[in-house]
């Protein structure tokens, strides 16, 4: 018999009774959320979860009296009800109030907008945040 060969069954695993199993405890680990979690989840809050995020760079910048980030999210609405949550969201954007801890939004626009029409509506807007570290 070779070192690589076991007699064991390698699928006993597959088949076996599930009832059968201990399990002592789990740990449930919660990954920490970082600031573009946050941010996209700030995003979604506000076209009440409609839409589709298909991309977020995330930027450091500061100044001689500020820091923080930039934050670049194209934002995807496909079909009638989410191209108007996609439309709310244009409109909404700039005077909406984020909560977003320890950070402050100073600036948030839409620099882009592509909507087509057809069967399969569709709304691609890129929106920009600039966020400063308050304390």
């Amino acid at each position: 018999m070779m070192l690589t060969e076991s007699l064991r069954d390698p699928f006993a695993h597959i088949f076996a009774d599930l009832e059968a199993i201990e399990v002592k405890s789990v740990a449930t680990l919660r990954p920490r959320r970082t600031l573009a979690d946050r941010v996209r989840a700030a995003l979604m809050a506000l076209t009440g979860g409609s839409g589709t995020v298909l991309s977020h760079t995330e930027t450091a910048w500061a100044s001689i009296t500020f820091s923080g980030t930039r934050h670049v999210v194209v934002l995807e609405f496909c079909g009638p009800d989410a191209v108007a949550a996609g439309e709310a969201l244009i409109e909404r954007l700039p005077d909406h109030e984020f909560a977003i801890t320890r950070q402050l939004v100073a600036d948030a626009t839409i620099s882009a907008v592509d909507h087509r029409f057809g069967a399969m509506e569709r709304l691609e807007v890129t929106a920009v945040l600039l966020l400063l570290e308050e304390g």
